[in-house]
């Protein structure tokens, strides 16, 4: 069981999103090519990168990374991005890695969510799954890029039709002046790996996940949930403890898998201290078989991400009951558990 559940959470780390660049310089320049070749309307001050173009074949499932400089030549303080996508795309993930990581322009094979828990690699600002999002931080708040910075971008296609369609993806950085920066924000995933959906309508939840200690008092202000092609509902809540009452946080109307809404909160909420979140999954499985926890589109998923600031770092956590009750939010130096799976 513990070899299982090892080998589960290790595919969590494969499953699990910004100045001028070498592929298309200040997008005031050029304007910032969208992902079906639109134009994004963005300050001339932003900067633009680009993930391919790259033909995806009908059916062809894959996730390929680009790495590119950014381009600028001071420290950002960036306030928000804007991600454009394709229309074979799943999910779009932009990384902030190390600037001496060499550039890769051309789209390469990649493990999905590499960098998600290694913060010498990098780290991720921004998941996008629907095709035109823009994450706009609080007043003060901002994601900082370094001078020359490198990024990272993850794209996750699969094409159902039977014809082949050219994808593109673009993500503008858009700062703000350095004056107004008082917080730096970063990103928490968090989820359930505990599926296991046979035909027909199912639900896995509701799931209580407590907030780390070191987190207390940080304030959440955009909150995304995650499934796959089977997937009808996700809704979460805060709680002052597994038993407390619960405050809902994020339950859209008519969810929609393929494009979930991200739900902004002005102002920004809190877990009370001692308290965590607790969330629920629905599926309704068609495909005749049952369907277990994976990264694939014939996989299922039960997540959500939450950006939050001041940063305490970027974290996976999952709750699991594989190996008992089994709370991890990684990476954690003080979790054994943490640093033998990652």
């Amino acid at each position: 069981m513990l070899l299982r559940t090892t080998l589960l959470i290790s595919c969590i780390c494969l499953a699990i999103s910004a100045g001028c660049g070498s592929d298309g310089g200040n997008a005031g320049a050029d304007g910032g090519t969208a992902g079906d070749g639109g134009d994004i309307d963005a300050p001339a001050s932003s900067y633009t990168v680009t993930w391919g173009p790259r033909t995806v074949q009908a059916g062809e499932e894959d996730t390929l990374c680009v790495i590119k400089k950014l381009g600028n030549t001071d420290t950002l303080h960036i306030g928000a991005i804007h991600n454009v996508l394709g229309e074979v795309s799943h999910h779009f993930i932009v990384y902030r890695v190390n600037s001496d990581m060499p550039e890769r322009p051309d789209p390469y094979a990649c493990q999905p969510f590499s960098d998600m828990l290694n913060p010498a690699g990098g780290v991720p600002l921004m998941i996008t799954q629907k095709y035109d999002e823009t994450l706009t931080m609080p007043d003060g708040v901002a994601f900082t890029v370094q001078p020359n910075q490198t990024v990272r971008l993850e794209l996750h296609f699969i094409n159902t039709g039977d014809v082949a369609k050219d994808v593109m993806a673009t993500s503008t950085f858009i700062p703000i002046n350095d004056a107004d920066f008082q917080n730096e924000a970063d990103f928490l995933f968090i989820g359930n790996p505990d599926i296991n959906l046979p035909p027909g309508p199912g639900t896995l939840g509701p799931t209580y996940f407590p907030m780390p200690s070191d987190l207390n008092g940080s304030n959440f202000f955009a909150i995304t949930g995650h499934e796959h092609q089977w997937g009808t509902d996700v809704s979460v809540a805060v709680t002052d403890g597994p038993s407390g009452t619960d405050t809902e946080v994020y339950h859209p109307p008519n969810f929609n898998w393929d494009e979930p809404d991200t739900v902004f909160h002005d102002p920004p909420f809190q877990v009370p201290n001692g308290g965590g979140f607790r969330f629920t999954c629905d599926w309704n499985n068609q495909s005749g078989s049952t369907v277990s926890f994976g990264e694939g589109a014939n996989d299922e998923m039960c997540f959500f991400w939450v950006y939050y600031y001041p940063s305490k770092g970027a974290k996976v956590c999952i709750h699991t009951d594989q190996i008992g009750s089994t709370n991890l939010c990684c990476p954690d130096p003080n979790n054994s558990l943490c640093n033998a799976l990652f």
